[in-house]
């Protein structure tokens, strides 16, 4: 009788695993794709174009005498002046092909490898949606956006399509949910919340802006956006899904992203976002709209290779780690937002308002002199700002000042900093021991117990 239980579950188990490949490879029109290709695409190339014509090559890298890195990637460098130029180049191209649709899966492959090397050359630049545009890259590598409406599909017609799998627009709509739902769950907490922190710190000093300049200092304001952000986030999506209500839900969508935009310095993530939410709009209105940009419909059917088990195994693997990842913090001790472990990679966008200074101090062991570190001679403002409050940051920089002391004659030095952080308006507090010698210690995936604990936590 176990025996044959046995038999039934595993034959079960594999008609599950069946019905869903079949129901990813079941053959959909492929206009969502392409208006997502292109709109991507195009939101790349503006970003690209942004970052070259503001001078942040220079200003984040080839002026930098010392870039934090992200764990693991240490090995990541600038690059000399001509290959960062070279690198930011191929960037734009491998954006224009995104768009284009020319020599597609090449370009994809390139804008990604690129794309994410530059995100990795410093911490402190790090952004939600730096590591949105990295994930959605890799994924366009493997799916075949450039089938309709590209530069590919007029050099080699029989890779033209009006269908594709239904598997890709399935994953982009998922990795969307979860950027909007987990922004929506981290904004559940008694701060955000109940003391409508940080709002009522950010919304006053946008008292100037035209129009609605004099609405951000309205007592009630901070509560309001508080609560409607919350519920924005973890509702916009299941509204998307829903015909009737798409229409209003992204009305709402241009507004939160208008808005949040206008308000806060957050680069191209609204109009990223604003875009790429169009995936969720039926076939037939992409196919509106691709008429509207002078492409026919195909009734081209190409035959599509199937999604393998293996293909399916890796998919769900990779929709596992992205549900699981942000939950990490849990694993840790303390406040998140003051300790910080757990806080990246988990779309946990503007939830607090944390600024610190950190006093660095010197000390020859063999002489015994000390002297204080001017942060500014190794850092530019925006790193100062953000290594004083990020205790990696903290870490990776006084090893870096070890090091260099160490190469300019101070023996075996002791490096230890003096860093107070405020959290959401309250007092700044000792994020960690003032005597402790910094160079005693090692970054690494464990809790950091020698950051001392935040008070009047609620």
């Amino acid at each position: 009788m176990a025996k044959r239980t046995t038999i039934l579950n595993a034959k079960y188990f594999r008609n599950n695993i069946q019905q869903g490949l079949d129901a990813l490879n079941r053959p959909v029109a492929i206009a969502p794709l392409v208006s997502f290709r292109i709109l991507f695409g195009a939101a790349m190339v503006f970003s690209v174009l942004r970052f070259w014509y503001l001078g942040w090559i220079e200003d984040h890298f080839l002026n930098a005498r010392f870039t934090f890195k992200y764990y693991g990637f240490e090995w990541v460098e600038v690059l000399s002046p001509n290959a960062m130029y070279v690198l930011h180049a191929a960037m734009l191209l491998g954006a224009l092909g995104i768009l284009f649709g020319l020599l597609y899966r090449f370009s994809a492959a390139i804008f990604f490898l690129t794309f994410t090397y530059v995100e990795l050359l410093d911490l402190t630049y790090y952004l939600n949606h730096y590591y949105f545009v990295s994930l959605v890259a890799f994924w366009l590598i493997w799916v075949p956006a450039h089938r309709r409406f590209s530069v590919d599909a007029w050099l080699w017609p029989g890779l033209a399509s009006a269908t594709t799998p239904q598997w890709p627009i399935f994953l982009f709509k998922i990795q969307i949910a979860l950027v909007y739902v987990y922004a929506g769950l981290a904004k559940i907490n008694y701060a955000w919340l109940m003391e409508a922190m940080p709002l009522r710190i950010w919304l006053p000093a946008n008292d100037t802006l035209p129009v609605i300049g004099p609405l951000m200092t309205l007592s009630w304001l901070p509560w309001a956006f508080s609560w409607a952000g919350m519920l924005y986030d973890c509702t916009i999506v299941f509204f998307l899904l829903n015909h009737r209500a798409r229409p209003w839900a992204y009305l709402a969508v241009v507004a939160f992203h208008a808005i949040t935009g206008l308000m806060f310095q957050i680069g191209v993530f609204p109009l990223v976002m604003t875009g790429v939410v169009l995936l969720f709009f039926s076939e037939q209105w992409h196919e509106k709209v691709l008429a509207f940009l002078g492409n026919r419909p195909t009734t081209t059917a190409a035959t599509h290779r199937r999604l393998p088990r293996w293909g399916m195994a890796v998919l769900g693997a990779y929709l596992a780690f992205q549900v699981l990842f942000p939950w990490r913090y849990l694993l840790y001790p303390g406040n998140l937002f003051w300790t910080e472990e757990g806080y990246r990679f988990s779309w946990r966008v503007m939830l607090m308002e944390k600024a610190g200074t950190a006093t660095f101090f010197v000390k020859d062991r063999q002489t015994g002199r000390e002297g204080v570190v001017n942060n500014g001679e190794f850092l530019c403002a925006h790193q100062e700002k953000q290594m004083a409050m990020q205790p990696d940051m903290i870490l990776q920089f006084a090893h870096f000042l070890a090091d260099f002391y160490t190469r300019n004659g101070v023996k075996n030095p002791v490096v230890r900093a003096e860093v107070y952080v405020t959290l959401n308006g309250r007092p700044g507090q000792l994020l960690i021991d003032p005597q402790l010698d910094l160079t005693t210690i090692r970054d690494s995936w464990r809790p950091k117990n020698w950051i001392l604990p935040h008070h009047d936590d609620k």
